[in-house]
């Protein structure tokens, strides 16, 4: 009987050492990221990040994306302010995002948002939801 029970022992530990290093050696996850913005001008250097990023990480790097909020949000729909950042952030394969209780409280219309631009209804909770799935993420 002790026999049995070291035997079961040792295959335990035995299994759960090999399932260790399989995970540890199929790791094939890539950096994935949220910046958090209330400005548009922001917009520029956050893009400039994603594409440094982009260029050190290679294959590494995953998703890149930036959520605008507050008080702020009406600022995207002004062309003059938003210039080429939407054009930019799909060259440099960022996905812009707006939050819809900004939107709903600042009173902006949703089809005046340009159509480069995701809208989560709930940008906190969003940033959090990626954050559960590993995005890093920084709020400015």
């Amino acid at each position: 009987m002790k026999k049995y029970i070291l035997s079961a022992i040792f295959l335990m530990v035995a299994l759960v050492s090999t399932n260790n290093l399989q995970a540890q050696n199929t790791d094939t996850t890539k950096n994935n990221y949220i910046v958090v913005t209330k400005k548009v001008p922001q917009f520029e250097p956050i893009i400039l990040t994603a594409e440094a990023l982009k260029a050190e990480e290679g294959n590494d790097f995953g998703n890149f994306e930036i959520l605008i909020c507050g008080q702020l949000i009406g600022d995207i729909t002004d062309t003059e302010k938003m210039g080429d950042f939407i054009e930019n952030a799909e060259k440099a394969g960022v996905t812009i995002v707006a939050c819809g209780f900004s939107l709903n409280k600042f009173k902006v219309d949703r089809a005046t948002v340009p159509k480069g631009i995701k809208i989560v209804e709930n940008g906190i909770l969003y940033n959090f939801q990626l954050q559960k799935q590993g995005y890093k993420s920084l709020s400015l």
